[in-house]
């Protein structure tokens, strides 16, 4: 990219998305092959399912590309390899329909990147109404998740809407509903304020971990890859380790006592819930 062209970050609602060189860089479909490694063939495919933006056509036989295409080539194969995900599939999520199969957390952020090379500024949200189709609390917990900082509601023209990525913490949360996760046994959206607060303290450690480690002493193409390719392992080494962690809890009916004192506005109510589960999981008299 030349030296002079300012690279212009955007945004909706305060939310950084991702990036739009301000100065057109063009390249021929040669290029374009070379620059990403896939056949010719294969992105005239991945152009005829919709999943990468048109090229720009100068004139009617001249077909132009530029960075965003490369970017989204990289997106659509790191969802085919990593999350096994078909063209239609990729498309449907594209447009904010839930997957029809669970898909790893960072597929959203493919998803959101192919979104943004297709539409540029005008971000795709998913407006609530269809989420509520699918699941029929999908508003009221949106708010809720929204009330404490997971996810972020934007007026939309279709009325309130949310991001890919947002869709599917509303998704996830309508599918514990669906599991017996209800208001009921006080189960809500409120109670998940603090997975909010562990994973800021988690992701503000890992980053500062990350730049300590490699800030000035590798190029950014490098570190860029780094963290492409370690993040989706580190999410589920973390999610394997929460798992064994709360087996073992939940086997002998006593909460680590360490996760009771944890800091943040949930904790007094977590536990209260914790120290109610271990009794009625429990069954031996007190004393």
């Amino acid at each position: 990219m030349p030296a002079d062209c300012v690279v212009r970050s955007f945004s909706r609602g305060g939310l950084l998305r991702g990036w739009l060189p301000c100065c057109s860089i063009t390249m021929k479909m040669r290029e374009l092959e070379l620059r990403t490694g896939v056949h010719r063939e294969t992105i005239r495919v991945y152009l005829r399912h919709e999943v990468i933006p048109q090229p720009t056509r100068p004139r009617k036989t001249v077909a132009d590309y530029g960075e965003e295409h490369v970017k989204a080539i990289a997106a659509v194969r790191q969802l085919q390899q990593d999350s096994r995900l078909t063209l239609p599939q990729i498309r449907a999520m594209m447009n904010g329909d839930p997957p029809d199969q669970r898909v790893n957390a960072n597929a959203f952020s493919h998803l959101e990147q192919l979104v943004a090379a297709r539409v540029g500024l005008d971000e795709h949200l998913v407006p609530l109404a269809t989420l509520a189709g699918r699941y029929r609390h999908a508003r009221r917990d949106a708010r809720s998740l929204a009330a404490f900082g997971a996810i972020e509601i934007v007026p939309d023209s279709a009325g309130e809407a949310v991001s890919i990525t947002d869709a599917e913490l509303v998704s996830i949360w309508g599918e514990m509903r669906q599991q017996g996760f209800l208001e009921d046994l006080d189960f809500s959206p409120k109670m998940l304020d603090f997975y909010v607060e562990a994973a800021r303290f988690v992701a503000g450690w890992e980053a500062r971990t990350f730049l300590d480690r490699t800030e000035g002493l590798i190029a950014e193409d490098a570190a860029a890859a780094m963290i492409e390719r370690a993040l989706p392992l580190m999410l589920n080494f973390f999610g394997l380790l929460r798992r064994k962690e709360f087996m073992k809890n939940i086997r002998t009916g006593q909460p680590d006592a360490t996760a009771l004192a944890l800091p943040g506005s949930a904790s007094a109510t977590s536990s209260a819930r914790l120290s109610r589960s271990a009794r009625r999981i429990d069954p031996r008299p007190l004393g």
